[in-house]
């Protein structure tokens, strides 16, 4: 090849690689990801409960107050749950691993969870902690609960007027300011309306103990008890009043509609006002540590539905109560109160002041059974 073709060729060859060059397609530049906002962390509250949420009664009523929660906030609000912590040691362990896993708001659902609640609560002064039922408080310690004594004096009226044999059964827990309290405003309204009837106590000991509970029941019944009242969390005392033919009046839920029309009515709880009351308040950064007693005015406590057993007249009885003591101008431990050994605890014209209530350990007349101690006299302003 002469000389003149080789330059030729070089530069068909030099053309071609322009060509391919041209060809090839552009270098993209890379995409610049936007920064991206940080999604908040939800705000997250831990429940400890003493029981099982299957027990339909006091636990059962606690869920329904966290379910409430977490359809008020959705995905602002994360909760969780334990299910039959024993009071005690094991709670203090319980509690102390919610707030070691970052909770929040860690509410404590039962009366001995107190101490391991203010003992956890002093090693997490950044949590908050909520007890129910208790009176110890610290700057990032609650303590709430709910005049359940008033529905309680209410559900009396109910079966002091239902009873035949004026023997009316009730299953107790312990013989706590709380439970005898309970006890002796049943009583009251027993006796309001049927003053030769007595409310005869067996205390069981537990807060959840179905066989316990029931065969306490069973035993009040066959002393002639026609009516059954109880201060724990399951239906047992329900179940056994209605298996022998008889009445009763329920705790904590509804039991009419589990048990049947055999519950006449009973106090029931709504925790979830609460609970929702607190969650927004801590979001909003106004929740200072409180000692929270609510009335039936807060809407904490209320009265279950009637059943259909129970007569009109006597429905009007107890909404004329509930009315009296929702105005504000009476209440359920107002005078005169005489005790079961015949002393004036409270006289006509005066009331017992909470701390009075809140530490009540004697039984009023009418009540049968062993409490702590025997009735004062002097009591009220």
């Amino acid at each position: 090849m002469n000389r003149k073709s080789t330059l030729q060729l070089l530069f068909v060859l030099f053309a071609m690689a322009l060509v391919m060059v041209a060809c090839q397609p552009a270098e993209e530049t890379p995409d610049v990801e936007e920064p991206t906002e940080v999604a908040e962390e939800p705000f997250r509250v831990a429940f400890v409960y003493v029981a099982p949420i299957g027990d339909l009664g006091w636990t059962w009523a606690h869920e329904q107050g966290r379910l409430a929660v977490e359809r008020e906030f959705g995905n602002r609000v994360e909760t969780s749950y334990i299910e039959n912590v024993e009071e005690g040691p094991d709670s203090e362990r319980v509690i102390r691993d919610y707030a070691e896993s970052g909770y929040d708001l860690i509410i404590t659902t039962s009366f001995g969870y107190m101490d391991p609640t203010i003992e956890v609560a002093s090693e997490f002064p950044e949590k908050w902690f909520v007890h129910i039922s208790g009176y110890k408080t610290a700057d990032n310690v609650s303590t709430v609960f709910g005049r359940i004594y008033q529905p309680r004096y209410l559900s009396g009226l109910v079966a002091g007027a239902a009873t035949e044999s004026n023997i009316i059964g009730y299953v107790a827990a312990f013989p706590i300011p709380e439970v005898i309290r309970g006890i002796n405003a049943f009583a009251l309204g027993v006796r309001e309306v049927n003053p030769d009837a007595e409310v005869r106590v067996v205390w069981t000991n537990t807060w959840y103990g179905p066989p316990e509970e029931k065969e306490a029941a069973t035993a009040l019944l066959a002393v002639g008890a026609d009516v059954i009242a109880q201060h724990q969390d399951t239906t047992e005392p329900q179940k056994a009043a209605a298996d022998a033919g008889h009445l009763s009046i329920s705790y904590n839920s509804p039991m009419l509609d589990i048990v049947g029309d055999s519950v006449l009515t009973g106090p029931v709880w709504d925790w979830g006002i609460k609970y929702i009351d607190i969650v927004n308040r801590i979001l909003a950064g106004t929740y200072t540590s409180e000692s929270f007693w609510g009335s039936m005015n807060d809407d904490v406590v209320d009265l279950a539905p009637f059943s259909n057993r129970v007569p009109q007249d006597i429905q009007q009885v107890v909404a004329e109560k509930e009315q009296l003591i929702r105005s504000g101008d009476w209440d359920v431990f107002c005078g005169p109160v005489i005790g079961a050994n015949g002393n004036l605890v409270v006289e006509e014209g005066k009331c017992l002041t909470d701390e009075e209530m809140l530490s009540m350990d004697y039984f009023v007349e009418g009540v049968v059974g062993e409490a702590p101690a025997q009735a004062p006299t002097g009591l009220g302003e």
